[in-house]
């Protein structure tokens, strides 16, 4: 557990007051989190099992907890079903649904800068 009024916390809280792109990218970055919005962009509904089949790295803690932290977020809701056995989806809220584009630019400008990357080697 980090110090909230620690120099580095302090420095992180002023970087995210100050910079949208910061603020945006705290929110999506990470590993595993673009994965999962784009399996909600892709997808309107996704059950806990779907996202396992498409990202089946990702072990079961990890995904629970961005699962937790996007929806603290705001950027995903958990539908809880009263059923038995309960089921659960996970969809994109309005915020969430609202960063389509800039998820599919930040997808084809990845692809173009791979490809650039890679076409420089030789």
């Amino acid at each position: 557990m980090r110090k909230h009024n620690s120099t580095n916390a302090l420095n992180e809280q002023a970087i995210l007051d100050q910079c949208g792109m910061a603020y945006t990218l705290s929110l999506i970055g990470g590993r595993w989190k673009p994965s999962i919005l784009w399996a909600l962009i892709r997808n309107d509904k996704v059950r806990y099992s779907h996202f396992k089949k498409v990202i089946p790295e990702i072990s079961d803690r990890i995904l629970a907890l961005h699962l937790r932290e996007l929806e603290a977020d705001k950027l995903i809701r958990r539908v809880v079903y009263a059923e038995v056995p309960p089921r659960v989806e996970y969809e994109l809220t309005d915020l969430g649904r609202s960063m389509e584009v800039m998820l599919e630019q930040m997808t084809t400008w990845g692809a173009f800068h791979k490809e650039a990357v890679k076409g420089s080697a030789t």
